[in-house]
């Protein structure tokens, strides 16, 4: 991911690396200068904030975009001191720029408003409108990138609350992570509100989980 900036963005925290690290780690709160450390530390930190996480939202719930940024900060609050606070810079992902930073607040105030209010809580009557549902929201989260990093996997953590919500398990995403092309172009497709290319990831990732609590 690489950094745009926007105005003088040398003082930010969130745009600095950790010293040693030969700016291959962002600037954290434990000090970690190796970046396989470092994605171990993110991964363990997830692992434990998933609990956590799951057992705060109920089915019933209507998610905010403060909720968003709080997902954010159970995650990465012991690691970052700009976790659960939305970026400052911009960033891209090869020639592909997410939302300006500038953007982000009213941004994350429309997703609330429009997508959050309308697929929140996700209690619809079939699987097909689940799917479209998170897809949408999915799509519209990672459009907007609100956060310096982990804007993917807040973005997964939200689609599996979603998918309990819908009484459905613990969402399998191996087959998003073996077929990344396409969801990035998925991603992509959302520029234009299409959302059909991300439906149907997720109607394999739905359909896998369910067929593995099958088993």
């Amino acid at each position: 991911m690489k950094d745009e900036g926007r105005y003088n963005v040398s003082g930010l925290v969130e745009a600095q690396f950790e010293p040693g690290s030969g700016d291959k780690v962002l600037r954290n709160l434990q000090g970690i200068t190796d970046p396989e450390v470092m994605s171990l530390a993110e991964v363990n930190a997830l692992a434990e904030a998933t609990d956590a996480i799951l057992r705060k939202f109920d089915q019933e719930h209507r998610f905010t975009a403060d909720d968003i940024c709080l997902l954010h900060k159970i995650w990465l609050g012991k690691i970052y001191e700009w976790s659960g606070q939305y970026r400052q810079v911009n960033v891209s992902k090869g020639e592909f720029t997410f939302a300006m930073a500038v953007q982000v607040p009213k941004l994350m105030a429309q997703f609330e408003q429009e997508q959050l209010r309308k697929y929140t809580p996700c209690l619809f009557e079939n699987t097909q409108e689940v799917v479209m549902a998170i897809a949408e929201v999915h799509t519209e989260l990672v459009l907007i990138h609100p956060f310096r990093e982990g804007n993917g996997r807040v973005s997964r953590l939200l689609a599996t609350l979603m998918a309990l919500q819908a009484g459905l398990p613990l969402l399998d995403f191996s087959a998003m992570n073996e077929k990344k092309g396409k969801y990035f172009a998925a991603v992509q497709a959302g520029m234009e509100r299409n959302y059909k290319p991300m439906e149907m990831l997720f109607a394999e990732i739905i359909e896998n989980t369910i067929s593995a609590s099958d088993e």
